[in-house]
């Protein structure tokens, strides 16, 4: 009977080993998809990151471009002062003011377009962002109905091993073999206490042997020697 739940057991092991190969393709395809989208999020990262360092340089440059703008106008201010002072020529004064003014005009200039180049990379960095965020909300997503998939391809598995085995168990062969081995042992049990009471009964005939030996050398026997002869009987 063991050898037959043995076969029985190493069937079942078998089908069980095609049922995960049938599952295992799909899951190893699933795996390598998902590492292609985590090569894909660590690179959107990457470009996300010098998109908003880009954005920051832009922004420093527009700043920059605004304080230098402010600077050429208030020196332009101080060279015009010193005309009233006396302590610059009129003529040259007005000169270089003018140049600070262009100067000022310029840096202006600057400060606009990085100041508009800046917002246009904000702009990208924002909805750069919000996909990176929706590919990782993805990835995670996948992994853990991976993770679920594989848990309910290993138990359909199981099941269908199961499954498949009581299946192939003759129930009413299995069920006349138990009655078979339960008459042998019945049998057996009735063997063992037969022998059992042979057991005591040799013992038995053994010590009523060893009384009567006992008995011939002891006192009882002396009394019921006495006895019969008081009685007259020889």
């Amino acid at each position: 009977m063991a050898g037959i739940f043995q076969r029985l057991f190493k069937l079942g092991q078998s089908e069980t080993h095609a049922l995960v190969d049938k599952f295992e393709d799909p899951i190893k395809m699933t795996e390598q998809g998902i590492r292609d989208l985590k090569k894909d999020l660590q690179g959107s990262m990457q470009s996300l990151a010098q998109v908003k360092a880009l954005a920051l340089r832009m922004q420093k440059d527009a700043d920059n471009n605004k304080r230098l703008a402010a600077e050429y106008e208030r020196k332009a201010m101080l060279l015009l002062s010193k005309i009233q002072s006396g302590e610059l020529d009129q003529a040259e004064a007005e000169r270089l003011a003018t140049e600070a003014l262009n100067r000022k005009e310029e840096a202006t200039r600057k400060a606009l377009e990085s100041q508009k180049d800046y917002e246009s990379q904000e702009k990208m960095s924002s909805e750069l962002q919000v996909k990176v965020e929706k590919l990782r909300r993805t990835v995670q997503s996948y992994e853990n109905d991976l993770t679920t998939l594989k848990a309910r391809a290993r138990t359909a598995a199981a099941t269908t091993k199961i499954n498949r085995q009581l299946s192939t168990v003759d129930a009413s062969s299995t069920l006349a073999m138990l009655e078979k081995m339960r008459a042998r042992v019945e049998e057996d049990e009735s063997l063992a206490t037969a022998y059992g009471g042979l057991v005591d009964t040799e013992k038995s005939v053994d010590e009523e042997i060893n009384r009567a030996l006992a008995g011939s050398t002891g006192a009882p026997t002396d009394k019921l020697a006495e006895l019969k002869a008081k009685m007259g009987i020889k």
